[in-house]
């Protein structure tokens, strides 16, 4: 995984309650064994008419929504199914970033695992931050070393992060990654195994 330090970027709000993983990535598109290729069919049912044409009136398809790194949610976003293919359709689709109220856990755990920060916020907090989306070339700041949204018309929040989590996007690390850290043990281990039952 690419590390995560800072994104500044525009934010694409989807402002529905339970949002499920088959909306966000519907079943008949999890065909595919790689990570990547999903983007395009993220929010398929709400994106695209039935002649495969983009719907205006869906949220993220408008201008302002565009090239969004940042995707605001409503609350228990990414309930339903446990499927990971889901952050890895809004991976694909460029977000980097997920703000709600409140997420399904394994969702929540599987966007950590593949490098997209889910960060939990009041409603007040969101209600504020879809407000200033409404001004041209808003850009919001995600600095996650100091644990802080902020933009530069002096809004400023903090928010909380797993220690354990932070680290392993400050330094784009997984946990193969951190098994692989430990090789040279592994190896021992396993040729000690051996001689043991020779």
């Amino acid at each position: 995984m690419e590390p995560f330090t800072t994104l500044t970027g525009t934010v694409g709000v989807l402002n529905r309650k339970d949002v499920d993983t088959d909306q966000i990535i519907p079943k008949q598109f999890l065909k595919r064994i790689e990570k990547t290729g999903y983007g395009r069919f993220a929010f398929f049912d709400w994106r695209y008419f039935d002649d495969g044409t983009e719907n205006p009136e869906f949220e993220l398809n408008k201008e302002e929504a565009k090239g969004a790194t940042i995707l605001l949610a409503g609350e228990n976003f990414g309930c339903g199914s446990s499927r990971e293919h889901a952050p890895w359709a809004l991976s694909d689709m460029g977000f980097k970033v997920i703000l709600a109220p409140s997420y399904a856990d394994i969702f929540h755990q599987n966007c950590l695992k593949n490098g997209l920060l889910p960060i939990s916020l009041e409603s007040t907090i969101l209600d504020t931050i879809i407000e200033k989306t409404k001004t041209d070339g808003y850009k919001l700041t995600v600095d996650l070393a100091e644990q802080k949204l902020r933009d530069n018309e002096g809004f400023a929040v903090s928010f909380d992060v797993d220690p354990y989590w932070k680290d392993m996007l400050l330094y784009g690390k997984d946990e193969i990654d951190l098994t692989l850290a430990h090789a040279d043990k592994i190896e021992d281990f396993e040729v000690n195994r051996r001689a043991t039952f020779l």
